[in-house]
Order: structure tokens, then C-alpha cells, then sequence
């Protein structure tokens, strides 16, 4: 099977700094795992199916260590350098947390100093970004599920809230791009999310189906204009919501009009696109119908988060294979990964501290 393995993993495959992110049968998936080590059933699933990546939650997370075994043994599963995806925000979305990993402030702190002084707000959140990327980093964990793109609106669900960084599109923009540049210094890929917004959602997403009613052209000049501001990143993920302007009756992730002419026109991303978690309860149908349809609609792979092996397998085979144009974007965002810049840890630390004490 490692034999089996090995050979997948370097056929047709995309390389960024050495690293294979596909094989010839590398399906379009992002899956999780259910603990803190693989079971042998899991090993199987996931050398039989292939996918594209994985993704880590707390549920994964005890020690440095255990993290790093865990990763390495992801890895080994499939028999190439696949991507490991986390989220690591900071705030109230942490999945690395103390005593073994710092608590970072959440985006909202940085949001409320670009206020007063976007110099220095840009300056600490770089720094706060790259100290990040060195935890992920040393974990062997390239891709961090950040920044959120999403305005802080009043009528917003609070499910985003400290989370944004603020309601102004430019700053938020001006933070998302200080945000993305350090994590790529750091050796991480960012994930620019929820396109194309999630801020004017009034419910969450995880237990109902959010609408928006807002017009095309007051979405293009908010909600669409910190994405379109980024949309040269490597990487992206949609958002379960319905933008009545676009698609009445679909949310984005598995709306073929919204998915080409909101994202891929309107905002211009051309970056590997996913879904977001196919479990959240604002999708329809079972979860490999789920999968079929957002692949279908346009989705490049999907995040397949929770679940049995049984229902993990079923989703995977549903999404197919990783389609012609995602190994195409799979190879730019590959390409994207570098080794991380120098970086004084002792001294970003110090002065983060004093800065937000």
C-alpha cells in the first residue's frame, strides 16, 4: 500500500518547493479526521480515496508533538506532501490553544487601532500573522483557513463579529492583504474567506440557510470589494448563503451562477476555490449530495469536516476527481508555498505585547 501510495502521489502531480499536492487519482476533498491519532479504518479511507487535503480541529489537538505525528501521518496516508489546513484566526476561533500555543487577539483588535493609526494597526497585525505561521509552521500545518473578508455589519449574525476586520472595505482590504502577505512570509498559505461575504447574513450558516437581499450594486461597492481587492490569493472558500441578487433559490456553494459570475467574474478569483463545511446545516440533502452539487456548480474540491468513515467515504466519492482546472489552481497555490522568511519570534512577541497590553 506505501508502494501504491508513493506512486500516486508523484504522478501528474504539482509541485510547490518539492511539495506534491496531487496525484492522478486525487479526489476533490478536503476531509477531517476524528481524533488525536489516525484509526487503521482511517489510514485506509484515505489511502483508497486520495484527497486533495486535510483539516484539523480541536478535536485533533493535545500537544506539539502529537500535532506534528498526526500531520506527518496524514501525509503519509496518501503518500505525498498534501495540504494541512487549519483554522487559526485567533480570538474565539483557535483551534491551537494554551498552555502549548499563544492566544492571539482576535481581528476586531487590529480593526479598532486602524482606526486611529492604519500605520501601526498594519505593522502589529503582520507581526501577530507571522507569529501564527511560525506555530503552524513548525507543526508542518502550510494552509491557515485566515483572513475573514467578511464586513462587521449591524444587522450581521455575531457568528462573524470580533472575527472581521471592521465595516470600512478598504481597511478591511488594507488588514486582509497585511494578514495574507505575512502568512505566505511565514511558509503558510492563507485562505481568503467567505466569499463573497458573509457579513450581511442574519443567521448562521452552521445551523440554517442565511439570505441576503441586498442589491448587486450596494454588494459590489461592500461586501464584494475586500475580495476583489484579493483575489490574486491561491486560495478561497465560499460561504452557504443566499444572495437573491444572483441566484434566488441556491446558496453560493452550490449555485453555479453565483459561483461563476459573484466570485469568479464579479470578484475575479481565480485562486483554488472550496466550500466551506459541508456538514453546516444551511445545505440541503445528504451529505454526498451536498458534495456532488457543489463540485458540480463549480466548487474546485470541498471541505468534508465531521462524520463516520462511512459517511466520510460517501462524500468523498461523490465529489469525483479533482477536475482539470483545480489541478491547474492547485498547482499555482502549491507554487505559492516558500520557506519561511527570517523571523524574530522573542522579538515579535515583546513587542505585540506592549503594544496591545
Amino acid at each position: 500500500m506505501a508502494e501504491r501510495a508513493r506512486t500516486r502521489g508523484t504522478s501528474e502531480s504539482a509541485s510547490g518547493g518539492g511539495r506534491a499536492w496531487y496525484g492522478a487519482r486525487t479526489t476533490a476533498t478536503i476531509v477531517g479526521c476524528e481524533g488525536l491519532s489516525l484509526s487503521a479504518e482511517e489510514r485506509r479511507l484515505f489511502a483508497e480515496s486520495d484527497p486533495l487535503g486535510f483539516i484539523l480541529f480541536a478535536r485533533n489537538v493535545d500537544s506539539p508533538g502529537q500535532v506534528a505525528a498526526l500531520v506527518a501521518a496524514l501525509r503519509e496516508a496518501v503518500g505525498r506532501e498534501a495540504p494541512v489546513l487549519i483554522d487559526q484566526e485567533g480570538g474565539r476561533v483557535q483551534r491551537l490553544k494554551p498552555p502549548h500555543w499563544r492566544q492571539a487577539p482576535p481581528a476586531e483588535r487590529f480593526a479598532e487601532l486602524h482606526g486611529r493609526d492604519p500605520g501601526r494597526a498594519l505593522e502589529l497585525l503582520r507581526l501577530n500573522v507571522r507569529l501564527i505561521a511560525a506555530e503552524l509552521a513548525e507543526l508542518g500545518i502550510d494552509v491557515d483557513c485566515l483572513p475573514c473578508l467578511d464586513l462587521r455589519l449591524p444587522e450581521g449574525h455575531g457568528v462573524i463579529g470580533d472575527r472581521a476586520y471592521g465595516s470600512d472595505p478598504a481597511a478591511v482590504a488594507a488588514l486582509g492583504r497585511a494578514a495574507c502577505e505575512a502568512l505566505l512570509a511565514g511558509g503558510v498559505l492563507p485562505v481568503v474567506k467567505h466569499l463573497p461575504g458573509h457579513g450581511r447574513a442574519t443567521a448562521d450558516s452552521h445551523l440554517e440557510l442565511p439570505r441576503v437581499e441586498t442589491d448587486l450594486e450596494t454588494l459590489r461597492a461592500t461586501d464584494l470589494a475586500p475580495f476583489r481587492a484579493l483575489a490574486d490569493q491561491p486560495l478561497g472558500m465560499t460561504a452557504h448563503i443566499v444572495f437573491a441578487a444572483i441566484d434566488a433559490e441556491r446558496p453560493v456553494t452550490t449555485s453555479p451562477v453565483a459561483l461563476e459570475r459573484l466570485i469568479r467574474q464579479e470578484i475575479g478569483f481565480d485562486g483554488l476555490l472550496m466550500s466551506d463545511d459541508l456538514f453546516m446545516e444551511a445545505l440541503e440533502g445528504s451529505l454526498p449530495e451536498r458534495a456532488a452539487a457543489s463540485v458540480a456548480a463549480g466548487c474546485d474540491c470541498v471541505l468534508v469536516c465531521h462524520g463516520s468513515v462511512a459517511e466520510r467515504r460517501a462524500a468523498i466519492e461523490a465529489s469525483g476527481l479533482l477536475g482539470e482546472a483545480a489541478r491547474a489552481r492547485a498547482s499555482r497555490a502549491a507554487a505559492c508555498l516558500r520557506a519561511p522568511e527570517p523571523f524574530d519570534r522573542a522579538a515579535a512577541l515583546a513587542a505585540l505585547g506592549e503594544a496591545l497590553a
